[in-house]
């Protein structure tokens, strides 16, 4: 099986980190959003929505959407349990993943998409005043991540959970999206601090 994916993009980065820290092994293909390659016959044909990641198996099925693909190894390979333990351990890390994946890395994908330059060419039309709306709602739900991890080392609870790669990927992505976090978070800064020196991080 193999990964196509552009590097640099957040969601293939979150399926990155994942199997980073399950240690599972896979191969990567890249393939360049900025160029449109996205947009090719031969890419379509394997992800209609013209969207990467896309968790190709070697029997040709395919799994496309980060998450989903997350579930898959999580299934394959329960240990570490990056997606809770026990029915309400899975629902509460499922919550908090929803939140991070809507209420901020959808959020700062808009700053970035809306307003960078380089994205003219791909988002099509760019709309000025709703990259510029999305900017305060980054900062509330930053606010209330940072209520949150005042009363727990992690996101989902007391474990890293695929809830934190999301949100790391989201804060990482905050750069080239101009945005930065306020400096009065800090317990959002204390638990920054700390997954960002994860080994996976880097993936």
């Amino acid at each position: 099986m193999r990964i196509v994916e552009t590097r640099r993009a957040p969601n293939p980065r979150r399926v990155r980190i994942f199997l980073a820290e399950k240690g599972l092994p896979i191969l990567f293909e890249e393939q360049d959003l900025m160029t449109g390659s996205l947009k090719s016959a031969e890419f379509t044909a394997l992800n209609p929505w013209q969207q990467v990641p896309v968790l190709v198996f070697d029997d040709g099925r395919r799994l496309c959407e980060s998450v989903a693909i997350c579930r898959y190894f999580e299934e394959l390979q329960p240990n570490p349990p990056l997606m809770g333990v026990g029915p309400m351990g899975r629902a509460e890390t499922e919550m908090w993943q929803r939140r991070i994946e809507f209420g901020l890395l959808f959020r700062v994908a808009q700053v970035f998409r809306h307003l960078h330059p380089k994205m003219a060419h791909l988002e099509m039309p760019q709309i000025a005043a709703w990259g510029e709306a999305n900017k305060a709602k980054v900062e509330a739900e930053l606010r209330l991540i940072d209520e949150r991890l005042a009363g727990t080392h992690y996101i989902a609870g007391e474990n890293f959970s695929i809830a934190d790669i999301t949100a790391l990927v989201a804060i990482d992505f905050m750069k080239p999206a101009c945005l930065e976090v306020p400096a009065d978070l800090v317990n959002l800064k204390r638990w920054f601090d700390e997954v960002a020196r994860r080994p996976s991080a880097s993936a």
